[in-house]
């Protein structure tokens, strides 16, 4: 792919990692980066994937050099070794070697891993990645490191907490008489729900969290972990072998729905205020229904914020509704009052304020102690005595995962609020996408304990705005696709303007009130910077599309492939359908609406429009026919009935 085109769908020239299909008989795997992914048995998903992980003390993800790769494949097997290096600071280098070994029956994956220095790490070793949908809810068997054997389900709601520990092999039905086993040695492992986080998997992965963390792997002492997966085919009939069948177009069947579109929401933060006010214009266009101002006294943010929001609130009249960091230094009630105070020191009028004490924004994970935090009842209780006539929201301004294991008193709120993060784990493109099919599992889990309760969620872009699980976001300053990074390179192409439209179609069936999709300027913004500043990022369509289906009656909108085409759609006065497409795939697609309409009027942003767009003029549009199209590799599209 060449440069231009990779700056169009990904905002940066770094090519998407490579992947090579390895196979044995029935058995397939992509190996990717010196790992396994997509691992299948006659075309159906067996595991998400089986990685060797380093991890430094911040979580961050060490990214291995390889060398001395070799491939060696037959009709009926496949080998692999290498050779890779982990270079942190100078006195941080670990080394390992690799060899896997696969035919049709199973994978062995072995590593042998050997510090070139005391390593200090928060995780060395395999996660296996079992995927989700179709598999939520069903039965495993799960041996454990003293040899019991218990016979237990995954989730189908979000586990907060490890649903297995002390884990030695794990077994599900893939198909009916189509059994996977994965067996782990050299470690203990344990698994956690990775929806929390919005992965689209369940994670095994080695040392139990309740051990401390970061720990040293002592210089020159070998470290050796084995994965091996085999493969039980007790099918009375097998289907037979053949080539991949030709991909049939993507139907999209309008069905009655209920309800209606969500408010869309942008974030400001005070480091934006002057760059908002200074494109006010493109506010506008983009058309966000709720402004939701950043405000966090523990980071300085005092008189000169408030001030800037009230600024906005003039130029642009949304609901503006204040994201209140509570440090809880001193005594609440004082810090609220004082907040306040400031308020209507600025004139700012507001919609509502959500509340959450500092310390809620770290995560606590298993094992460790929580740290000490007045009970939020009464933080709630001062923040609407400090804010009588306004609605009061809380939860976490972190993620799910904070809320899943941190619940609040509803009782007590207005609504409930979370953000999410796709690249909290991973950042390639397929895991990035691959998180949208969490998201229906995360708010299903949270409508379980939150009720029927107003639900808010953001902000949600792909570049992590905090990091609850270390000191710090990554940095990237080669525009690269880095996990727990706060800038995003994607967010400046094609791609977030399909995971965000993704994004609003896998929520819709919780029936949010309000979805936050980032911010007006910056680097979680719609709009570009440096010498493009004021042009707008494809994203920006997406976003100013969503806001003009709020408050609309939806419409159904079920795709016959998930995976590649996610829409979303409401119904106007006359009852003409609207609906909003984006191929979530690398892939031309083609797509058939199915409905009563005949004659569409389709808009597209795809690589051919995509610098008209960026003057913020979705495209040209025209006439479609029975409601057949061909979608571009990450496009989106508006289609009218006519």
């Amino acid at each position: 792919m060449d440069r231009n085109l990779l700056r169009t769908y990904f905002g940066t020239e770094q090519s998407s990692v490579a992947v090579r299909l390895l196979t044995a008989g029935r058995l397939a795997a992509e190996l990717v980066e010196g790992n396994l992914r997509t691992i299948s048995y006659d075309g159906l998903e067996v595991l998400r994937a089986i990685s060797y992980v380093v991890r430094d003390k911040d979580w961050g993800t060490y990214s291995p050099v390889i060398d001395e790769l070799v491939v060696r494949e037959s009709d009926n097997e496949f080998t692999v070794t290498y050779r890779a290096a982990c270079r942190g600071s100078a006195d941080q280098n670990l080394t390992y070697r690799a060899a896997i070994h696969g035919t049709e029956a199973g994978v062995t994956f072995d590593v042998v891993a050997e510090p070139e220095t005391d390593f200090l790490t928060n995780r060395c070793g395999f996660c296996i990645l079992h995927p989700i949908v179709d598999l939520a809810g069903t039965p495993v068997t799960v041996e454990h490191t003293d040899g019991e054997r218990e016979q237990s389900v995954l989730p189908d709601l979000i586990e907060p907490w490890q649903p297995f520990k002390d884990m030695r092999a794990i077994s599900h039905q893939v198909d009916p008489g189509l059994i996977a086993g994965c067996r782990m040695e050299g470690g203990v492992w344990e698994m956690e729900d990775q929806r929390n986080w919005s992965d689209a998997s369940y994670k095994t992965y080695v040392r139990p969290l309740a051990l401390p963390w970061p720990y040293v792997m002592p210089r020159a002492v070998p470290d050796r972990q084995t994965i091996t997966l085999s493969i039980e085919d007790l099918r009375q009939q097998r289907p037979a072998a053949s080539s991949p069948p030709r991909q049939e177009a993507v139907e999209i069947f309008l069905e009655p729905a209920s309800g209606v579109a969500p408010k869309i929401g942008l974030v400001i933060a005070p480091e934006e205020i002057d760059a908002t006010l200074a494109h006010i214009e493109r506010l506008q266009q983009a058309g966000p229904q709720v402004l939701l101002c950043h405000f966090d006294p523990t980071a300085g943010h005092g008189r000169d914020a408030m001030m800037g929001f009230a600024k906005v609130a003039a130029a642009y009249p949304a609901e503006m509704v204040l994201e209140c960091v509570v440090p809880c230094h001193e005594p609440h009630e004082g810090e609220l009052e004082r907040v306040a105070e400031l308020v209507r020191g600025a004139g700012l009028s507001l919609s509502a304020i959500a509340v959450s004490p500092s310390m809620d924004r770290q995560s606590t994970p298993p094992g460790s102690t929580w740290p000490e935090c007045p009970p939020l009842e009464e933080v709630y209780a001062s923040a609407q005595k400090a804010f009588p006539d306004i609605r009061l929201g809380g939860g976490m301004f972190s993620y799910f995962t904070e809320l899943n294991r941190k619940r609040v008193p509803v009782e007590s709120l207005g609504f409930v609020t979370h953000c999410t993060c796709p690249i909290v784990h991973a950042a390639d493109d397929l895991s990035v996408m691959q998180s949208l099919e969490a998201l229906p599992f995360i708010t299903r889990s949270a409508r379980a304990f939150i009720g029927d309760m107003p639900y808010w969620i953001g902000p949600s872009t792909i570049g992590m705005r905090q990091n609850p699980y270390g000191s710090r976001t990554m940095d990237n300053p080669n525009n690269e696709r880095i996990a727990m990074a706060s800038w995003d390179p994607r967010q400046d192409g094609l791609f977030a303007a399909a995971w965000t439209i993704g994004y609003a179609v896998r929520i819709i069936e919780a029936k949010l009130e309000v979805l936050t999709i980032g911010a007006l300027t910056g680097p979680f913004g719609l709009l570009r910077d440096g010498p493009r500043t004021g042009q707008v990022r494809p994203v920006f369509h997406a976003a100013s599309g969503l806001s003009s289906l709020a408050g609309k009656e939806l419409a159904g909108c079920r795709s016959s492939r998930p995976s590649d085409i996610l829409a979303i759609g409401v119904i106007d006065e006359q009852g003409r359908p609207t609906i909003w497409a984006a191929n979530v795939t690398d892939r031309k697609q083609r797509v058939r609406i199915v409905s009563e309409n005949s004659l569409w009027k389709m808009t597209t942003l795809d690589q051919h429009s995509v610098e008209s767009g960026s003057l913020g003029s979705l495209g040209t549009t025209m006439n479609v026919r029975n409601g057949a199209i061909e979608m571009e590799p990450f496009a989106i599209a508006r289609l009218q009935a006519s």
